[in-house]
């Protein structure tokens, strides 16, 4: 005898005590399907013309028997959460690397911009990872406008060794009062390149920009370009002070004085003429006649000056933002003009 209910909730004795857990067993459907059921009541087994039988509620589905466990996936358990949170958010930011990129300095130029902080940051265009980041950019307008944002010179810096004498005569009449000393000192001065000359200085008619695609990006493959720039020529020291004398290393080497020196007067009318911001004064002017027209000197000045200056644009400005379009940089050249007017 079967019975097809469906019983919810916990099951009680006549005697009001609780059930014991239902048992699980397999019976045969009436169509000769097997059928899993489990037992609803314990009583004496009852018996009719079709022989014995046991009160069950039938439930159909395979045929009772240890079901096959799900396999779990023990490893997981090995790994550490929050090393599996970290793999999922590094694929993620390789995927979208655009995004992060202009989301990373979205904010990095706001909080430079709250510190009043001027710094050149590379450019990058939000973009999905699908779009392309070449289609329809006109690469050479584009660094043509970083390189007109520059608006401080190249400083190209050297030091250079001289010497000087100083002479000063102080007679009394008939008695002689003189005091000369020679020094060795070494100067420090800076050559400028003026890195933006301004909008006409970069009019297509001049010649002084060129920028040459020589490939596009394709297949993952960086897009190749071939630039060429002229700048005025580096300017030397203007004014004296423009140059600096390093006392530290600065000393006479030799002394020559009359037999007067010092008694009688004659020490305190030459002492004075020897302290040391007239000596820093003459020095410093000796060292910026040398820093405008001594070849030794002019030389290593116009080239270090010339070295930083493409350092400054091809480094800090050029190779950031073509880089941000997918190219490199294959040549790069400054040619050296005399300035305008």
């Amino acid at each position: 005898m079967f019975r097809f209910l469906r019983r919810s909730g916990r099951q009680y004795q006549p005697d009001g005590q609780p059930a014991p857990p239902p048992r699980q067993v397999t019976v045969r459907m009436a169509n000769g399907q097997l059928a899993h059921g489990q037992v609803i009541e314990q009583r004496a087994d009852g018996e009719d013309t079709n022989g014995p039988f046991h009160p069950t509620i039938v439930v159909v589905g395979p045929p009772a028997g240890p079901r096959p466990r799900r396999r779990r996936r023990r490893w997981l358990r090995f790994v550490p959460r929050w090393v599996r949170w970290t793999v999922v958010i590094v694929i993620v930011g390789v995927f979208f690397r655009r995004i992060v990129a202009w989301a990373v300095l979205a904010v990095l130029s706001a909080g430079l911009h709250l510190f009043s902080a001027n710094v050149h940051l590379p450019h990058v265009s939000f973009g999905w990872p699908w779009s392309s980041t070449t289609t329809n950019t006109l690469v050479g307008p584009l660094v043509l406008e970083k390189i007109e944002g520059i608006d401080k010179p190249a400083l190209g810096t050297a030091n250079f060794d001289f010497t000087f004498t100083r002479t000063v005569n102080k007679n009394f009449g008939f008695l002689p009062c003189w005091y000369s000393a020679s020094f060795a000192a070494v100067g420090r001065a800076s050559a400028t390149v003026d890195l933006n000359p301004g909008p006409a200085w970069w009019k297509p008619s001049t010649g002084h920009y060129q920028l040459r695609v020589l490939s596009k990006p394709a297949g993952g493959t960086p897009g190749q370009l071939a630039i060429t720039m002229a700048l005025p020529l580096p300017q030397l020291p203007q004014s004296v002070h423009d140059v600096s004398i390093d006392n530290t290393l600065s000393k006479p080497t030799q002394v020559n004085h009359s037999w007067t020196y010092p008694g009688i007067g004659c020490g305190e009318l030459i002492q004075p003429q020897f302290s040391q911001s007239v000596l820093y004064a003459q020095a410093q002017t000796e060292a910026f006649d040398q820093a405008t027209t001594l070849p030794k000197v002019t030389g290593p000045l116009i080239a270090a000056a010339e070295k930083q200056a493409s350092i400054i644009i091809r480094d800090n400005f050029i190779v950031p933002t073509v880089g941000a379009l997918d190219y490199n940089v294959a040549s790069f050249a400054i040619r050296w003009v005399p300035p305008a007017g």
